[in-house]
Formats: structure tokens, C-alpha cells, sequence
């Protein structure tokens, strides 16, 4: 209880990014699972500039042309304050080879309509709400 009136709100990216007709996805080495390449905002970074960062660090691509903000949703298992900022950049170019490393075990570029076992829920929600039409949530 003490940790949360002393923490204040974290907000976070997530990408929706294509490497050609494939999906970029992340496996981290601390939780479970097959998810949107993402992270932290840092301090004096606009949320875009975050997604653009986290997707080459994560993938090794580089995000080409304008990115869509899709919505900025609110995740309650973090703590109950965390907050998720969400971009659709249509097209990527590798930059540079992925190399796992102490935060992303593996990347990959999957098909939409063959996604690896494990892809999250809210990575499908997402991807459900932009493709399929799915009305938006405001929860990840």
C-alpha cells in the first residue's frame, strides 16, 4: 500500500509493426508469452519517439513512414496504474540483426492468421480491434 502512494503512473508503448506480410513479436525472459515489441517511456520522450525506440531496440527494425496511434489503454495487473500507448507503423526495415539478450529472449515476423502459441491476449485485442473491427476496450 505504502509503494503505491509514493509511485506514480507508468506508461508504456506497444507496436504493431510489419516486417512484410509478418508481425513483429517479442518472447521476453521475465514473463510468459509472445508479445507486441514495446517498453517504457522515458522522460523528455514523446510516446512515438518511445514506440520507435523500443522497436528497433526489441527487433532490430525501424519503423518507415507516419505511425496511427490506435489508443491508450489502462492495465490494472501492473500495479493498478500503468497505461499502454499503442501504434500501428505498417511498415518496418531491418536495421540490424536481432541478438537475444538479458530482456528479449527472441523476435519474430509471423503471419496474422498463423501467430506463434502463446501470443498474449491483449496482442491479440489489439490486433483484433484494428483488423477485424473489434470495438476498441480501454483496458489492455
Amino acid at each position: 500500500m505504502v509503494a503505491r502512494l509514493w509511485r506514480g503512473t507508468t506508461l508504456g508503448v506497444r507496436v504493431i509493426a510489419f516486417d512484410g506480410d509478418g508481425l513483429l513479436l517479442v518472447r521476453h525472459t521475465y514473463v510468459t508469452g509472445w508479445h507486441l515489441p514495446g517498453g517504457g517511456v522515458h522522460a523528455g520522450e514523446t510516446t512515438e519517439a518511445a514506440a520507435r525506440r523500443e522497436l528497433l531496440e526489441e527487433t532490430g527494425y525501424a519503423a518507415d513512414g507516419a505511425a496511427r496511434f490506435l489508443g491508450l489503454y489502462f492495465n490494472p495487473l501492473a500495479a493498478g496504474r500503468d497505461h499502454v500507448a499503442v501504434y500501428h507503423m505498417p511498415a518496418s526495415t531491418p536495421r540490424r540483426a536481432f541478438r537475444a539478450n538479458h530482456e528479449i529472449a527472441e523476435s519474430g515476423a509471423f503471419p496474422l492468421d498463423r501467430l506463434p502459441d502463446g501470443t498474449t491476449a491483449g496482442t491479440r485485442r489489439r490486433l483484433a480491434e484494428l483488423f477485424e473491427g473489434l470495438p476498441p476496450s480501454d483496458r489492455w
